[in-house]
């Protein structure tokens, strides 16, 4: 089966959670500048989870480039990481609503952390699905930066419950910043299939 409806699919999946959680962000109650600080912690909120939606898009799309085929296990996989996509507006949306709060920061992370728990079964699926000396097996050998992310997850969703609140919000932009750095093996992968087009 074909890697590119799939791709398709997902695509389109996490434009539209984008689109619905963009449509969160209201215009200002008034003109001044109170009014644009009211909506400062709606505004960070939306600025986190659209890099956490673009993290996860970037590495989708790197994971199924290098792919050859998928299975009904991986469709399903991957419907399973939608699903936790889906459901960042809504938590990004009761966060904002509630800084400080201890549940709503503690329930976006657990969407963070279940995000991240299905792309990691997604992403293992179809390494099983290829040979161990596929491009895909090659490209994606370390899992430090998830194991990494759990851990972290883990630690602010308790920090959410336990602790000062601050320190979550600032351990989910720790994480996010972790993965906006480029892979660089799926960069020079890149690299080599853009110079071989070229050759040609």
């Amino acid at each position: 089966m074909s890697t590119t409806r799939l791709e398709a699919y997902s695509d389109a999946v996490i434009a539209i959670v984008i689109t619905i959680m963009v449509l969160e962000l209201r215009p200002p109650e008034s003109a001044g500048l109170d009014g644009l600080a009211h909506l400062l912690p709606i505004f960070l909120a939306y600025v986190l989870s659209f890099v956490y939606l673009s993290i996860y898009w970037n590495n989708h799309h790197h994971l199924l480039h290098v792919a050859e085929v998928v299975n009904g296990r991986v469709l399903w996989t991957n419907i399973h990481l939608l699903f936790w996509l889906s459901l960042v507006p809504f938590t990004t949306a009761w966060l904002s609503e509630y800084p400080g709060e201890r549940l709503p920061s503690a329930l976006y992370g657990a969407n963070l952390f279940m995000a991240g728990l299905a792309y990691f079964i997604m992403s293992r699926s179809l390494k099983a699905l290829h040979k161990p000396d596929s491009k895909l097996n090659q490209l994606t050998g370390s899992a430090i930066k998830e194991y990494m992310s759990t851990g972290f997850y883990l630690l602010a969703i308790a920090v959410s419950l336990l602790g000062p609140v601050g320190i979550a919000y600032g351990i989910y932009a720790m994480v996010a910043l972790i993965w906006v750095i480029p892979d660089r093996r799926f960069e020079a992968h890149d690299r080599d299939a853009l110079s071989q087009t070229r050759n040609e």
